[in-house]
């Protein structure tokens, strides 16, 4: 059986996945390839059955996929944070019985997501000794406006499908500006939404343009 992972007191009763109350324990079946024995971690119900479908090729990568799927099961909740500030949905004038219940509860669940989104778990060990490839995996990923992802495809998928933007446009624009601007080539995108091709292309020429000059 797989050996259950070091929990920190503090973390007892704590999913590695994404920090929410557990109760049960995922079993992760080292394969040949695997750069780290087979081990167990604590898991929430909903985590343990995502990580069960994924658990590709190391612990790191099963919790990656983990989070892509949370990200996709709760993308109207973190749409919240996009879409709305904390101050602006206090003095909103939602007082029907369901908007009110939306009012009350939108930032709650969006920073719920949120933090289950950018848990990173505690750091690996098994009987004391750490498990190499954590950090340089972790460093890997892309954060924007507080959400970290697992990858910059990633974030530029979930502003595409959240915002209802061109994934394509949006993807040159980011490559073109970097990730340093990505706020700016989400902001460009929504300005832009249903141009043509021909037109999209333009906009690119003209960014090519000014970068030159």
């Amino acid at each position: 059986m797989p050996t259950l992972i070091d929990i920190p007191f503090e973390q007892r009763h704590t999913c590695w996945f994404c920090a929410e109350p557990s109760n049960q324990v995922f079993d992760y079946y080292r394969m040949t390839h695997t750069p780290h024995p087979s081990l167990a971690v604590p898991a929430c119900k909903e985590c343990l059955g995502l990580a069960k479908k994924n658990p590709l090729t190391s612990i790191w990568d099963c919790r990656d996929a983990v989070k892509d799927q949370l990200m996709h099961i709760y993308r109207k909740d973190l749409a919240i944070g996009i879409n709305w500030t904390e101050q602006e949905l206090e003095e909103s004038e939602f007082e029907c019985k369901i908007f009110g219940g939306f009012k009350k509860s939108a930032w709650m669940m969006y920073q719920i997501a949120q933090e289950r989104i950018n848990a990173k778990g505690w750091p690996l060990s098994l009987d004391g000794i750490m498990l190499d490839g954590e950090d340089g995996h972790y460093q890997a990923g892309f954060e924007f406006d507080g959400v970290r992802f697992t990858s910059l495809p990633k974030a530029i998928e979930h502003y595409s499908n959240t915002l209802s933007l061109d994934a394509r446009f949006l993807q040159q624009l980011v490559t073109l500006l970097g990730k340093a601007k990505f706020g700016h080539a989400i902001k460009i995108a929504r300005l832009n939404i249903g141009i043509t091709h021909e037109h999209q292309r333009k906009i690119i020429d003209e960014l090519i343009e000014d970068a030159d000059q």
